[in-house]
């Protein structure tokens, strides 16, 4: 049973706990449900992320560029589907691309909290890593809650330091994740991908809580 969305700034004061554990084995739930539309979207995305190297040097470059605006789109996909299942909805192939009917605030989210988190990392190390957890949650507020960019990345960046270290410990389990999947000749990867965000549609799922209206989510 999902949970009701709850008020940043009630979530801000009253706390939570990140339960590390209990969100990869749900994140792990969540993908059996849709596992091979998961791993499905996976190849597609690849495929995709392999276009500019075979189209050569000519239009490798516009083909590299138009890859990276709508990388978040598709990325945003897992976290559609992920959220159809917590909220019990029924879901199909289709449901991964739902992030281009919601394409300005996804882009723009994700544009700035890369500009942001590049920033920090020019400063110093700590600050930009300090940002990227920060601004964990920015998509997962855009997508399930239907946050502006900006509305999102500082609702993202309130709650999520309110418990930075654990969050932290989370992503860095995520990345460790990945870096498994990756070490399985690429093919873990096929799993680890979409597990990482589904693991986040929980944890956000958890401690934020999703609407009941279905059209909350993009």
């Amino acid at each position: 049973m999902y949970s009701s969305e709850r008020n940043v700034d009630s979530i801000v004061q009253q706390g939570y706990t990140v339960k590390i554990g209990d969100y990869i084995q749900r994140g792990w739930g969540v993908m059996q449900q849709n596992l091979g539309g998961f791993i499905g979207f996976t190849v597609v995305i690849v495929l995709i992320s392999l276009i500019p190297a075979a189209l050569g040097q000519r239009l490798g470059p516009l083909a590299s560029l138009a890859v990276n605006v709508i990388s978040p789109i598709l990325l945003a996909g897992y976290l559609i589907v992920a959220f159809k299942i917590l909220k019990r909805q029924s879901t199909t192939f289709n449901d991964f691309f739902q992030g281009f009917s919601n394409f300005l605030p996804i882009f723009l989210t994700s544009l700035l909290v890369s500009i942001f988190t590049f920033l920090g990392f020019l400063v110093l190390i700590l600050p930009g890593v300090f940002l990227a957890v920060a601004y964990a949650f920015s998509i997962p507020f855009v997508v399930g809650r239907k946050f502006d960019f900006w509305e999102a990345m500082e609702a993202s960046r309130k709650v999520v330091t309110k418990n930075w270290f654990p969050m932290f410990l989370f992503l860095l389990a995520i990345v460790v994740l990945n870096v498994v999947g990756a070490l399985l000749l690429g093919v873990g990867l096929l799993f680890t991908i979409p597990l990482s965000y589904c693991a986040i549609a929980v944890a956000f799922e958890d401690i934020v809580g999703l609407p009941i209206s279905d059209s909350s989510i993009a």
